[in-house]
């Protein structure tokens, strides 16, 4: 590390897929030195960062403590910063050990903890559906009653609307335990193995995300996404909307309903990605997570409004300056795409560009040719095989251009 470089220094914890988190660590690197944890030698991430280290596991936190520790004696670091889901606890023991921002790992856990937020929000009143946690499908039938139908079944602890899913009678919940209870995300973590499914009142209106930055218990929302939902009665995310006018940012209901969850939580300093159910009756809480919100969210938030989330995240870390001024007035939306049939054998894919409209900012594939792939339920979240980004001047415009973006692609099956 460069002596003369006088930038903070930010401990990053993993930066997850190239695909969909490079764009936070370029913004970063240009203001912060960049030291890494990970678990192999990096590749991508060279061209950001001023140091690494490599580790046996970047979920073991009084472990990934301990190496910190070592650095921080010689070199300080000014913050501790993690978007992975499965690592922000483990970061947190990492903060605590230096006396750093968001270091409290019991906070963090009960963000990770389905279950423990909605003790955490009930004893403080905030509005959210009922739940219960339960172990057997026999438990699962005497709750959904409890609850009432429709009712959800979704595990304690995934992220992504994974195991999610809506039943209407017992029959339903019977058939479908077995898929809420089996879901895994990428990697395991151990919740309560008593109560590991949650049984949930069904609340019906739009359901949104909101990415905001607390400093000190204070919430400021900076960004609304609008959630497209499909695959019923699965809860598969097929697209996202950001708008930098979005009234919500301003609705003091919701902003009052964001402030006493956090307060409830316990999260005072750092980075959220909330959702809310829009009920007739008012926001209610659906999860809060401890980081930055994925399916390229952010990244629609940094088009939508120029407000650059990874800068504003490692401010959050650090303590350092968060700029959160518009400097754009747009939509920007994202949408995913599947294949149609289940275990289909991608013989290949690819966009059209001459099909493309203007307002498309970028078109991806995901999977490659040869894959297996299946659309949800089975292909949930990991059957998304390409998605394509685009801005514009409303919600209305981007769809068209995100429909463009479906006509260009074309996949044959192997």
């Amino acid at each position: 590390m460069s002596n003369t470089d006088q930038r903070p220094l930010l401990l990053v914890v993993a930066t997850g897929m190239r695909l969909y988190r490079e764009y936070l660590l370029r913004s970063i690197s240009a203001e912060y030195r960049v030291h890494l944890f990970l678990t192999a030698e990096p590749d991508w991430e060279k061209e950001y960062v001023s140091g690494w280290t490599v580790l046996p596991s970047t979920t073991d936190g009084p472990a990934m403590a301990a190496a910190a520790a070592e650095i921080h004696a010689g070199t300080p670091f000014s913050g501790v910063l993690c978007w992975d889901e499965v690592r922000i606890h483990a970061t947190a023991f990492v903060a605590r050990a230096l006396g750093l921002r968001n270091g409290d790992p019991d906070v963090i856990w009960r963000l990770r903890d389905k279950g423990g937020t909605r003790a955490a929000l009930k004893a403080s009143g905030v509005p959210q559906p009922e739940s219960i946690p339960v172990k057997t499908v026999d438990e699962a039938v005497a709750a959904a009653a409890e609850v009432g139908y429709p009712a959800i079944l979704k595990p304690r602890g995934l992220g992504a609307s994974l195991g999610v899913v809506k039943v209407h009678d017992e029959d339903e919940v019977r058939a479908n335990f077995a898929f809420t209870e089996a879901a895994r995300g990428p990697e395991p973590v151990v919740f309560d193995t008593d109560q590991p499914i949650l049984v949930e009142e069904f609340v019906s209106g739009e359901e949104i995300s909101v990415d905001s930055v607390v400093r000190d218990g204070v919430v400021t929302p900076l960004f609304v996404g609008r959630k497209v939902v499909g695959y019923h009665p699965y809860a598969e995310e097929i697209g996202h909307f950001v708008d930098a006018s979005d009234p919500l940012l301003t609705d003091d209901v919701l902003l009052d309903v964001a402030q006493r969850t956090h307060k409830a939580l316990g999260f005072t300093d750092g980075i959220t990605h909330a959702e809310y159910m829009l009920t007739a009756e008012g926001p209610k809480v659906i999860e809060v997570n401890g980081r930055l919100g994925g399916d390229m969210i952010p990244y629609l938030g940094l088009l939508a409004t120029g407000v650059d989330p990874g800068l504003v995240a490692a401010g959050a870390a650090t303590g350092g300056a968060v700029d959160v001024a518009h400097a754009h007035d747009r939509v920007a939306g994202i949408r995913f795409f599947y294949v149609e049939e289940e275990d289909t054998t991608l013989g290949s894919l690819a966009f059209d560009s001459a099909k493309l409209p203007e307002g498309i900012d970028r078109v991806v594939t995901v999977a490659q040719p040869g894959a297996v792939v299946s659309p949800p339920p089975k292909g949930t979240v990991w059957g998304r095989i390409a998605f394509a980004i685009a801005t514009g001047a409303s919600r209305d415009e981007v769809a068209a251009r995100l429909d463009a973006a479906d006509a260009a692609l074309d996949v044959t099956s192997a």
